[in-house]
C-alpha cells in the first residue's frame, strides 16, 4: 500500500452547532486498509467529527473527501450512492427488536438492492459467519446477550461490503473478555475484507490493541495524530 492512498482526506473542517464552534480546523485523513481510532474526552468533538466522516452532517467550512469525492460537490444521489460504501456499526447496535437477527441483517438489502430472497439470506448467513454468529439468524435481538447484539450490527454494516467501516463506541458496556473478542473481530474483518475503519472509543486497552493510528481531539482542534508507539511517547500533558 502507498502511503498516500487515501479513503477519507479532512481539510481545515470547521463546524458549529448555532454560535458554538464544534470542531475548530480539523485536518486529518483515513488511509486505505487502516484502522484509525479517534479519541478524547467528552465535548471533545468525536461524535460530532465521526457525523463528519459518515457525511451526515454539514460544515461551516473546510473540505472533505471520501473515496475521492468531494462531499460538497455531490447531487443527493451521488451522495446517497457514496453512503451504500459506508458502513456503521451504532453504539447500542441499534437492532429493530421487532425483527428476526437475520432480518436486520439483510435490512440493507432490502433497501438497496434487487436481490432475490434466498440470495440475501446466504449472505446474511456468511456475515453471521464472519461475526462468529452462525445459526442465530432465525432468534429475537432480545434473546442475545450484550456482545452477541454487538456482534449482529457488525454483520448488518458489512453485509454490502463496505469500503469503510465506522463504528461508535464498540467495546462501551461489555466486559472486559467480551470487549477484547469484539477487537479481535474489528482485526479480523479488516483483514478479510480489506476495508479502513474509523473507530471512537474510550477505551485505551482496545485502542492500543486495533489502531494503527490515533486521532486525538481536545476542545474540537486535534491535539494528535500518530502510530500507537508515538501517542504513548508523548510529552503532552493532555495526550
Amino acid at each position: 500500500m502507498t502511503e498516500n492512498q487515501k479513503v477519507i482526506e479532512v481539510e481545515n473542517l470547521v463546524t458549529h452547532y448555532g454560535d458554538r464552534m464544534i470542531l475548530q480546523g480539523v485536518t486529518m485523513d483515513v488511509r486505505e486498509n487502516e484502522i484509525m481510532v479517534i479519541m478524547g474526552g467528552s465535548g471533545s468533538g468525536k461524535t460530532t467529527l465521526l457525523r463528519h466522516l459518515m457525511a451526515l452532517e454539514t460544515h461551516t467550512s473546510g473540505t472533505m473527501k471520501i473515496l475521492d469525492q468531494d462531499i460538497d460537490q455531490l447531487t443527493a444521489i451521488e451522495m446517497f450512492d457514496l453512503r451504500k460504501k459506508l458502513g456503521v456499526a451504532f453504539q447500542g447496535g441499534a437492532l429493530f427488536s421487532s425483527m428476526t437477527v437475520g432480518e436486520n441483517i439483510m435490512l440493507p438489502l432490502y433497501e438497496h438492492t434487487d436481490l432475490d430472497p434466498t440470495t440475501m439470506e446466504i449472505m446474511a448467513r456468511m456475515k453471521l459467519e464472519v461475526v462468529s454468529l452462525a445459526g442465530f439468524e432465525n432468534l429475537m435481538p432480545s434473546e442475545l446477550s450484550g456482545g452477541m447484539i454487538k456482534r449482529a450490527a457488525f454483520a448488518r454494516a458489512i453485509i454490502m461490503d463496505p469500503k469503510i467501516l465506522f463504528c461508535d463506541e464498540p467495546s462501551a458496556g461489555l466486559d472486559p473478555v467480551v470487549a477484547s473478542a469484539l477487537d479481535d473481530l474489528i482485526l479480523g474483518m479488516r483483514d478479510a475484507m480489506g476495508m479502513s475503519v474509523v473507530v471512537v472509543t474510550h477505551e485505551l486497552e482496545s485502542t492500543f490493541k486495533i489502531a494503527d493510528r490515533i486521532t486525538i481531539l481536545d476542545k474540537g482542534k486535534i491535539l494528535m495524530i500518530g502510530t500507537v508507539d508515538e501517542v504513548k511517547k508523548s510529552k503532552s500533558e493532555r495526550v
